[in-house]
């Protein structure tokens, strides 16, 4: 981070069982982890790049790489992927001496955030999701920009063009606000030798692994007591934006906000709004003795 940021980051690695899991953290305070999307070449950090030091103010921000994802351990269990990571970022809680905490996760993250409530839900405290992965995935087929991203490392390979389509004709509403500098630094990412070899985000394996995948076949979404705000862009090409709806309708606490003229990564496209809203919907739910 840049030497002028008013809440000073600290970069380190923590050893979760066989996983090492690389962790940027701001702030003091109640802790907010924050979860990234799984598109090629995502990490934690450039997922959150324009709302770190914005929740810093009210949070202790921790921000990972996911397992399979930038500085940490690659590989992720493919007949369940979104459990796999549940159990590695509710590991990294428990090495962190971490008892509950407030979830923010983007797509894939935002999976991830959600199994985790599911599995256990005495540790999260409350959920922001955003344009998140799983919901209805196996009552319509795969949008074009989802095959997109399941297809990248498919066909002819990994290539800078390929992504530089995907991010900025299906990731984002307006593709021209996106540098040559972030599809450059989320290319080299993608084409590690340790990724190439083990994609972090492909298609289910078989029914069972689709359906395990799809949140709106899991009876305990209904029953959910996690207070949740879902944010989903109108224009999102990635995830259906009427998993919005699905998702208030279904939870028990679930608020939807839609923002309009926005994609798949709501976070980057609107950012002052989003670090608004959610400081605003987190520093209610936060608890009174923290």
């Amino acid at each position: 981070m840049q030497n002028n940021d008013k809440y000073p980051t600290t970069i380190h690695s923590v050893q979760v069982g066989r996983k090492t899991i690389h962790v940027t953290e701001a702030g003091a305070g109640y802790p907010l982890i924050m979860l990234h999307g799984g598109g090629p070449g995502a990490s934690g950090l450039s997922n959150y790049s324009r709302n770190l030091q914005a929740l810093a103010e009210h949070f202790r921000v921790i921000i990972p790489d996911m397992p399979g994802y930038g500085a940490s351990t690659k590989g992720v269990n493919r007949d369940d992927p979104f459990g796999d990571l549940a159990r590695g970022i509710l590991g990294l809680m428990d090495a962190m001496n971490i008892a509950c905490a407030h979830l923010v996760g983007n797509s894939l993250g935002g999976a991830c955030a959600l199994r985790m409530a599911l599995d256990q839900p005495a540790r999260v405290s409350a959920l922001v999701l955003m344009g998140p992965g799983g919901i209805g995935t196996t009552r319509a087929l795969p949008t074009r920009g989802l095959n997109k991203l399941l297809n990248y490392y498919g066909g002819t390979g990994p290539s800078k063009e390929k992504l530089a389509d995907f991010i900025r004709n299906y990731l984002v509403y307006d593709g021209k606000l996106v540098s040559d500098v972030v599809i450059q630094e989320r290319y080299l990412s993608s084409i590690d030798p340790d990724v190439i070899a083990a994609p972090p985000l492909r298609r289910p394996t078989g029914l069972a692994g689709a359906i395990r995948m799809d949140f709106t076949r899991d009876q305990r979404l209904a029953s959910c007591e996690t207070p949740t705000l879902v944010i989903w862009g109108a224009d999102d090409k990635v995830n259906r934006p009427s998993g919005g709806p699905r998702l208030q309708k279904t939870m028990r606490n679930c608020d939807l906000y839609v923002m309009s003229k926005t994609g798949h990564w709501a976070q980057w496209e609107r950012a002052d709004e989003f670090n608004a809203i959610t400081t605003a919907f987190l520093s209610q739910r936060t608890p009174a003795n923290q």
